[in-house]
């Protein structure tokens, strides 16, 4: 277990990637190994890439384009393509926990009508989401350039509020360094995934 009460994690495996284009090629690449009502959740500072990394997912399983950071309207559903690389393959539900201070209020948005028939991603979604699958991803994402500890550590904590000030929720993704970490939990990723040429090149 770990120190939150949940079960340790499977399996971990760190990447870098040096670009925002090297950041959407993870999120292909990982989409390639995912199905209908895999749970993923993303951790990371401001601008660490996680709208980035997204956007990468969502040209891999072949949905509607248009991922933005969904945290004034909370989700966005974005349907699988028939046209796409991937017809009649899961939807995308992209989820910005930020705001959500606790699992009551996660399960007010009905996340689980949609999990069976969508791979679900859900920003900030740490100590909020774990109930709703026994298997999960975590990916974490790091800055080499960092704004700071203060807004993860808040949304770990399960706050709704950031540190004093305004913040602003675009996820400003620029060519710097990142640090990808991914963890796998549940018997659904009893193994860790091959992640394909991303894999070859590109892990630390």
């Amino acid at each position: 277990m770990s120190g939150t009460g949940q079960p340790a994690a499977t399996w971990e495996k760190t990447f870098t990637a040096t670009t925002a284009e090297q950041t959407q090629a993870f999120g292909r690449h990982l989409a390639e190994v995912l199905q209908a009502g895999d749970l993923l959740v993303l951790s990371g500072e401001l601008g660490a890439g996680k709208t980035t990394f997204t956007q990468g997912l969502g040209e891999g399983l072949g949905v509607r384009a248009g991922i933005i950071s969904p945290t004034f309207v909370l989700v966005r559903i974005h349907p699988n393509l028939p046209d796409g690389p991937r017809p009649g393959g899961p939807d995308l539900v992209h989820v910005d926990a930020y705001r959500l201070g606790s699992v009551a209020e996660i399960d007010d948005i009905d996340l689980e009508n949609t999990m069976d028939s969508s791979v679900t991603v859900v920003e900030w979604g740490h100590d909020r989401v774990e109930h709703l699958s026994e298997s999960r991803l975590e990916i974490d994402l790091h800055r080499a350039i960092g704004l700071g500890s203060t807004v993860e550590a808040a949304g770990d904590e399960g706050t709704t509020g950031g540190p004093s000030g305004s913040l602003d929720f675009d996820d400003d993704d620029t060519d710097e360094p990142r640090t990808i970490v991914l963890r796998g939990y549940g018997p659904r990723w009893a193994t860790a995934p091959a992640l394909g040429g991303f894999e070859g090149g590109l892990p630390c």
